[in-house]
């Protein structure tokens, strides 16, 4: 199994942490010391995601990564143990978040899903944010001028889309694929992004992640996003940082450009070479820029 290779090993050397979640094992990493950065990946993807990153702060910083429920080494559900909607997800985040106890600011660093989820949460509490790191992402509904790609579409309203995601794994075998613009992933490293979805049970929770993509007001995540986008406006006085591979199929530049509206005195650096997993296809580029962006904006001591 590709999770027992030298190169995970090698490159995932955290103890890993659990929170029971009614029963439900919510896996997450703690690193370091410090102000916290809460790091939240999406779909297909995992907390491995950030291992770079994490490496690189942790000895300034508390790192915080949590694998959502269905994901990475979290426990993988049925439906019937577990709702798989956006708002369970915010839910299980404020559990983690009021479990651990947290005492100051928090920044979130953000990717994909983990956009959704971090800033719905975000919108909970507006007063517990100290900067935003947001890359290749949303926190808002699908832009006017960007149609949803067939490909997500296949997936999210076909039942042959459900077969190739849950039966086949296609989804997290694509994405680990084509990610990656600048230079291919190797073999190896896909393995390991594809290997927490190795049986059909264990891909549930990627294709209920497509399938919640709220595109219509009946839609079950629909009213939270609606209400993410509109508390969006009052995080613009904070630092805010935006990554963004500008060959991601997906989030392009539609998307950016609506962080670009949201937050105008955001730090802004597009990698035009570059897909959706930014921080595997430009690491050396992106995490000295984070890095930096958090030493210029220093966080106040104060605990909350």
């Amino acid at each position: 199994m590709p999770l027992d290779s030298p190169l995970f090993k090698a490159q995932y050397p955290f103890k890993s942490h659990f929170l029971d979640l009614n029963g439900l094992k919510y896996h997450y990493l703690d690193e370091g010391q410090g102000e916290t950065l809460l790091m939240l990946h999406g779909n297909p993807s995992w907390s491995f995601y950030y291992r770079h990153l994490v490496r690189e702060l942790r000895s300034n910083y508390r790192l915080i990564v949590p694998d959502h429920i269905g994901c990475g080494l979290s426990d993988k559900p049925v439906d019937s143990q577990y709702s798989f909607t956006l708002e369970q997800r915010v839910d299980d985040l404020d559990s983690l978040i009021q479990y651990l106890g947290l005492k100051t600011k928090i920044t979130l660093i953000l990717h994909d899903w983990g956009g959704m989820i971090g800033m719905a949460w975000a919108a909970r509490y507006p007063e517990r944010i100290a900067r935003l790191v947001i890359m290749n992402t949303a926190a808002f509904h699908l832009p006017a001028d960007k149609k949803l790609p067939l490909a997500l579409k296949l997936c999210r309203d076909t039942q042959l889309g459900a077969f190739l995601v849950q039966g086949l794994n296609l989804f997290a075998r694509a994405a680990a694929f084509v990610g990656c613009k600048r230079k291919r992933m190797s073999a190896e490293l896909r393995r390991i992004y594809c290997s927490p979805y190795d049986n059909w049970q264990h891909r549930v929770a990627t294709l209920r992640f497509v399938q919640d993509i709220p595109l219509k007001p009946e839609d079950p995540g629909y009213a939270l996003i609606s209400q993410t986008e509109a508390a969006l406006p009052q995080f613009s006085d904070r630092p805010v940082c935006i990554c963004w591979g500008e060959k991601d199929f997906v989030f392009d530049r539609h998307f950016l450009n609506r962080w670009r509206e949201y937050f105008p005195a955001a730090a802004v650096h597009r990698y035009q070479d570059c897909g959706h997993y930014i921080l595997e296809d430009a690491k050396d580029d992106v995490i000295p820029v984070i890095s930096q962006f958090l030493a210029d904006n220093p966080l106040e001591s104060e605990p909350l």
